[in-house]
C-alpha cells in the first residue's frame, strides 16, 4: 500500500474517531463507534453509536446516505474504528449489513474485544469476498474506549485515580477541607463523573467531607456511589458482575494510596493550585514511577495533569 493510501485511510480513520467520541454518555455499556462511508475521496454517508439499544455506527452511516447516493455503495469504502458486529445482540450484526449493501472495502480500526465478536465480524466479511484491512490508527481506536477493553479483558473496572493537592502537596489543609479546585477545574471533574459509571470514597472521607460525588456542573448522568472501609473493601468481581466498566476514586490519602500499592490503576488525574500552600496536613500520594504523562491543562494557578500506567504493551 502507498504512502498516500495509508494517510487517506487514516484521515477517514480519524473522522470515525471524533464521530465515536460523541458517544461517551449514551453508548454505554457498548462501545464508542464511529463510521464513514466514502466513495472517490469524497464522504456519502458517516454516523455513531447513538445510544446503546440502537443503531450502531455502520447502520447510522447507511442511514445517511443519500437515495442519489446509493448506487455508489459497491464502489465505496467504510471505515469503522471497531470491528463489525457479527452475533445478534439488540440489534442485528453490522457485518450482514455491509455484505448485505454491497460494499467491496472495508477498513477496521481494531478489533472487537468481546467475546461474541472478537474476529467473527473480520472472519465473516472476508468470507463474503469483501477486502478488509485492520490495525488503522489501532492505537488510537483501542484508546478511545480503553474502558471497554480493559473490562472485557481484565475483567475488572478501568481505574482512574483522582485528587487535588497543593503546591507542595498536601490535600487538605491542617487535616480539615480546603478548597483547592477552580471553578473551571470542579467542571471538568463533573464532567468526569458524567463519563463514568461508578465514584468510590474512603469511610473517612464520607464522613468527614460529606462529599456528593455527583453531577452539577456538567449534563449527564450521576455516577454509582460506592464507600468502602475495613468491613467493606472493594470487589471488583462484584463490579464486574455489575458492568460497572469505570470506577474514579476520588478517597483520601489511605484510599488512594491502597489502590497505588496493589497497582489497581490505569489512569491518574492529578490536579495542583500552583498558588496554594499550606503549612501542614494529608501529604497527596506520590506520583508512581510507571505514571506517563498523556495530557496537561492550565487555567490560572490551577494545573490539571492525565497520567497513564506504562505497560510492557504501551
Amino acid at each position: 500500500m502507498d504512502k498516500n493510501q495509508i494517510s487517506m485511510d487514516e484521515k477517514y480513520m480519524r473522522r470515525c474517531l471524533q464521530l465515536a467520541a460523541n458517544g461517551i454518555q449514551g453508548a454505554r455499556p457498548n462501545p464508542m463507534v464511529g463510521a464513514v462511508i466514502v466513495v472517490n475521496d469524497r464522504i456519502i454517508g458517516e454516523g455513531y453509536h447513538v445510544r446503546c439499544g440502537e443503531g450502531h455506527a455502520e447502520v447510522n452511516a447507511f442511514a445517511s446516505v443519500r437515495p442519489e447516493d446509493e448506487a455508489l455503495l459497491k464502489d465505496a469504502t467504510i471505515y469503522v474504528s471497531l470491528e463489525p458486529c457479527s452475533h445478534y445482540g439488540k440489534t442485528p450484526p453490522c457485518a450482514d449489513l455491509i455484505i448485505k449493501k454491497g460494499v467491496k472495502h472495508v477498513v477496521v480500526g481494531c478489533v472487537d474485544p468481546f467475546a461474541e465478536v472478537k474476529g467473527r465480524g473480520i472472519r465473516k466479511l472476508r468470507d463474503a469476498g469483501i477486502e478488509v484491512e485492520v490495525g488503522v490508527l489501532e492505537k488510537e481506536c483501542e484508546a478511545l474506549n480503553r474502558r471497554f477493553f480493559t473490562f472485557h479483558r481484565e475483567h475488572r473496572p478501568y481505574i482512574i485515580l483522582k485528587w487535588a493537592q497543593t503546591a507542595n502537596g498536601f490535600i487538605d489543609d491542617h487535616f480539615k477541607p480546603v478548597q483547592i479546585s477552580n471553578d473551571f477545574t470542579k467542571m471538568l471533574s463533573h464532567k468526569l463523573r458524567a463519563e463514568e459509571d461508578a465514584i468510590l470514597v474512603g469511610r473517612v472521607t464520607e464522613t468527614r467531607d460529606h462529599p456528593q460525588l455527583t453531577v452539577r456542573e456538567w449534563s449527564g448522568p450521576h455516577p454509582k456511589r460506592l464507600v468502602i472501609d475495613r468491613l467493606h473493601p472493594l470487589n471488583l468481581e462484584s463490579l464486574y458482575s455489575h458492568q460497572i466498566q469505570s470506577l474514579i476514586v476520588e478517597g483520601g490519602a489511605k484510599t488512594l494510596q491502597s489502590f497505588l500499592d496493589k497497582g489497581l490503576w490505569d489512569e491518574l488525574r492529578v490536579e495542583t493550585n500552583l498558588g496554594m500552600t499550606v503549612d501542614d496536613g494529608t501529604r497527596a500520594p506520590l506520583i508512581p514511577a510507571e505514571a506517563m504523562v498523556e495530557e496537561s491543562i492550565r487555567d490560572g494557578e490551577n494545573q490539571l495533569v492525565r497520567y497513564h500506567k506504562i505497560t510492557p504493551e504501551s
